[in-house]
């Protein structure tokens, strides 16, 4: 399988756009570019319930975050605040990530 290029990295401050969680927003704690999933803080988040395990007394329910879809979360604009698409602009070798909507430069 190829390289997926993302435009959303770790530790971006992204707004979720559609689905059950739509308006939250949170940073990107992790990017799965192959599955093209992001891990988002305080998004997503699904109660597992742990059996006790050997030498502790109770199970307990632990918090997990989960995935969601790239296309399902928007970059947040630096300076508006608002979200926003992301154009990549090239000056020599560099990379440069824009936002659509201001024309700064994210990076």
């Amino acid at each position: 399988m190829a390289l997926v290029k993302c435009k959303i990295r770790k530790g971006d401050k992204v707004r979720v756009i559609t689905g059950d969680e739509k308006g939250k927003e949170g940073v990107v704690v992790r990017v799965l570019p192959r599955e093209r999933k992001v891990i988002v803080e305080g998004v997503n988040i699904v109660r597992k319930h742990a059996k006790p395990q050997a030498g502790q007394k109770k199970g307990r329910v632990v918090e997990k975050a989960m995935p969601i879809d790239i296309s399902n979360v928007a970059l947040i604009d630096p300076e508006s605040g608002k979200p926003t698409r992301v154009r990549i602009v090239r000056e020599g070798k560099k990379r440069i990530r824009v936002a659509v909507r201001s024309g700064k430069a994210i990076d």
